[in-house]
């Protein structure tokens, strides 16, 4: 372990793990934030072009992270020194959904299993939909946050390493597995659940992860109440570090002997998110690459179970609230929540003080009463957005101009809708194939306006023009699909 413990500038610390293509320390950034570190298997790396097909792929997780997918788990760096790779994450790796499904502490309930299955269904959709795959998804590769998002971990790095091919369809059939697998573990207790797990998985496997997803969001009612607050799954996270479950512990590293150079340590990648690539064979012995920061700021929009500013997929009660990111109850039970506390505070202090100052019960009676005020006008404007159905009025596509060779251009659609909340379908067509790529999200009520994102890979040189064309099928205010669509010249 360089620096007797230290991964550029990375402390490890004790807990770690093995996954599919190496062991995952927990980690300490510079910063003093958690974040996790991947020893890859020295074995794989061996293997001709197996450094470059690494740093291909996390070049990939890079540009789908700056586009905007926060499903991922975010890459901070990737360092080669000696003989060995390292993959540094601004988030911790552990544990993963295996850890918590047979760590010690009891297990989350069918709520948990359903949040989990819809976060990574999202993740897998928008990956497919930028042309990639994972390749090695399973409860290992899976990580669970400390906020109980499911994030994946690993994605390319198995193929990357040990050869072969990935496709969409051996992820779907991978998820199936895995959603079949909860029914059996953390659904056990709930029939229902877990029939509703298993005939998500038959749907995917018949049709799709976005009907399978579809398929979990419409069977909510089977579901523990309160599931989407997501407390029994942090419950569990906590419940497990606190427990301290024994994990596979790193094998040594050669360069823990005293006296072993680990080498000059360069960066290779000129300029972190321009596309540019380290050139074939960069990463000598001796030598040690490092790729810029991921930026993580914000989700996928249009996707439940991602977040991000005016996309997260939040509702009001009594619906579907999956993803990171989003509060645990609405608005007005966070006010009627702050409410209960003053109150509560102000009782206090009078069983401490004595009768208080007829001034004071003046002021605290005006409060009470402002507060009330509002609770009732907040309850009257969302009781009003709640009976109006959800209505798409206009849509309006975006393209950004995009920048070098190999690149994906964030398409945006933007919709204008009377504010309700509610399930809109509609479909993305790319000029350059003739099958839509079909999607539906659930729209939180409180805005006039919402996005949608469609990243597009494209690579390869010369120039081209392409064309996004985005198509609302319901519900839309003039009853008829509405569509519009940007244009955008690729030259490499």
């Amino acid at each position: 372990m360089p620096d007797g413990g230290d991964i550029a500038g990375y402390r490890l610390e004790p807990r770690s793990r093995t996954g599919e293509v190496g062991t995952w320390n927990d980690a300490v950034a510079p910063g003093g934030g958690r974040a996790g570190a991947l020893r890859l298997d020295p074995r794989a790396l061996s293997a001709p072009g197996a450094r470059e097909r690494v740093v291909a792929a996390v070049v990939e997780d890079r540009r789908l992270t700056q586009s905007g997918l926060t499903g991922l788990l975010p890459v901070a760096d990737l360092v080669a020194a000696g003989g060995e790779v390292w993959l540094l994450t601004a988030r911790p790796a552990i544990p993963s959904l295996d850890d918590l499904v047979n760590g010690a502490a009891a297990g989350p309930d069918a709520g948990s299993a359903a949040t989990v299955l819809v976060e990574t269904a999202q993740t897998l959709l928008a990956v497919h939909a930028a042309g990639l795959s994972h390749g090695a998804l399973g409860p290992g590769t899976i990580v669970v946050g400390e906020d109980g998002t499911a994030l994946l971990a690993e994605r390319g790095l198995a193929v990357a390493l040990w050869g072969g091919q990935a496709s969409p369809g051996q992820d779907v059939t991978a998820w199936a597995s895995l959603a079949r697998g909860l029914a059996a573990g953390w659904a056990a207790g709930s029939p229902e659940a877990a029939r509703l797990f298993e005939r998500a998985a038959a749907t995917a496997t018949a049709h799709g992860l976005s009907a399978a997803r579809d398929t979990l969001v419409a069977g909510r009612d089977l579901l523990p109440a309160g599931f989407t607050t997501r407390e029994r799954l942090v419950r569990t996270i906590q419940q497990w570090a606190v427990a301290d479950v024994p994990t596979a512990r790193p094998a040594p590293s050669p360069y823990d002997a005293p006296g072993v150079d680990q080498g000059e340590i360069v960066t290779l990648l000129h300029t972190p998110g321009t596309g540019e690539t380290p050139p074939a064979g960069a990463f000598g012995p001796g030598h040690a690459a490092t790729i810029g920061a991921a930026g993580a700021a914000g989700a996928v929009a249009g996707l439940p179970g991602t977040a991000h500013a005016g996309t997260a997929p939040t509702a009001a009660s009594g619906e579907m609230r999956f993803g990171p990111g989003v509060p645990s109850d609405t608005t007005a039970a966070q006010i009627w929540r702050a409410g209960q506390q003053q109150q509560l505070t102000v009782a206090a202090k009078d069983r401490l003080g004595g009768r208080p100052p007829r001034r004071r019960r003046r002021a605290g009676t005006l409060w009470t009463g402002v507060l009330f005020v509002l609770i009732l006008a907040l309850g009257l404007y969302l009781w009003t957005q709640r009976a109006a159905p959800l209505s798409v009025q206009a849509v309006d596509v975006r393209a950004p101009k995009p920048k070098g060779c190999d690149v994906t251009v964030n398409v945006v659609g933007v919709l204008t809708t009377n504010g309700s909340s509610g399930q809109v379908s509609y479909q993305w067509w790319r000029s350059d194939r003739k099958e839509p790529i079909e999607q539906t999200d659930t729209i939180p009520s409180g805005s006039t306006t919402y996005e949608l994102h469609f990243p597009w890979k494209v690579k390869g040189e010369g120039t081209q023009k392409y064309t996004a064309r985005l198509r609302v099928l319901s519900p839309t205010g003039s009853g008829t699909p509405l569509e519009d669509k940007a244009s955008f010249t690729y030259k490499c």
